[in-house]
């Protein structure tokens, strides 16, 4: 049953990674309501997310590779420094720096206190709450060739914010932009493609822990609390990073045609009902924090 477990969080991850509702926070969830032990953890979550972001890269390919072959360029001295895709990649690159020192600096507190349902819940509607504010009050004028370095900051720092599952890294970072005026079809792309940096990075960072220090249940260093035993097998992530590759891809495809033509609100309602249902299921007891 791990294996189909694992895919069903596959599935989860690629359906709610690019929708404003938190994907991390919906594999928390899911996770504790098929009994697999808990918490699929940290670690699992990260790795899964490599599925979507290479979602991401084949959506947004011919953005990436625009903005990745004129950064080098103008690096290089080959063409204006001020080329404005390389000027984009530059920004990409700025914005990355927030999440990049706060998941250093608070790695122990997301792999642990972050994740509790308490603060999932909460997080959903406070979150929610912002989306349907920006939504509202954010003029959707501007497009994302008016990015500015500030307002580039300010993305990272909104994307920093998805450290706690709950918030959602879209979310957060798509509010950001609605509040500071931008289109929603600008805000979700720069979102999207800030993203890449930190998810990709973060995702091989925990494959490569689990690699060279792999925690079994059962193990010593699982007992002696050195680390987190791993609730699925190498087979395992992988079938539900490639169910997320592949469900992703669909989705983002969706979301982009979605959100040129109509509101936040529907994500809005999911999110507020969600955390308001998950707290009346902690506090009942039906679920653990």
């Amino acid at each position: 049953m791990d294996f189909v477990n694992a895919l069903i969080l596959g599935l989860v991850q690629g359906l709610t990674e690019f929708l404003p509702v938190s994907s991390s926070a919906h594999v928390r969830i899911v996770g504790e309501l098929l009994g697999t032990g808990g918490d699929p953890g940290a670690a699992f979550t990260a790795i899964i997310q490599l599925g979507t972001e290479l979602a991401v890269l084949v959506y947004f390919w011919r953005d990436v590779t625009r903005i990745v072959g004129r950064w080098f360029l103008a690096l290089l001295g080959r063409i204006p420094r001020d080329d404005p895709h390389a000027r984009l990649g530059w920004m990409i690159i700025v914005g990355s720096i927030p999440i990049v020192v706060l998941g250093v600096l608070f790695q122990d507190s997301i792999e642990t206190t972050f994740r509790s349902l308490w603060i999932v819940a909460v997080m959903l509607v406070l979150f929610g709450v912002i989306l349907w504010i920006a939504d509202h009050v954010g003029s959707r004028s501007r497009p994302l060739s008016e990015l500015t370095w500030g307002h580039a900051v300010v993305y990272g720092l909104a994307q920093s914010f998805a450290l706690v599952p709950g918030v959602s890294r879209s979310g957060g970072t798509i509010s950001a932009g609605l509040f500071m005026g931008y289109r929603r079809g600008a805000a979700a792309r720069y979102s999207f493609l800030l993203a890449m940096p930190a998810v990709f990075g973060s995702g091989l960072f925990e494959l490569y822990k689990s690699i060279r220090h792999p925690c079994v249940a059962g193990s010593h260093a699982a007992a002696s609390h050195a680390c987190t035993p791993e609730v699925f097998s190498a087979v395992d992530t992988f079938g539900a990073t490639v169910v997320a590759f592949a469900v992703g891809l669909l989705v983002i495809t969706f979301f982009m045609r979605y959100i040129s033509r109509r509101s936040f609100l529907p994500f809005v309602i999911y999110r507020v009902a969600l955390g308001v249902l998950l707290m009346i299921l902690l506090a009942a007891g039906v679920l653990h924090a």
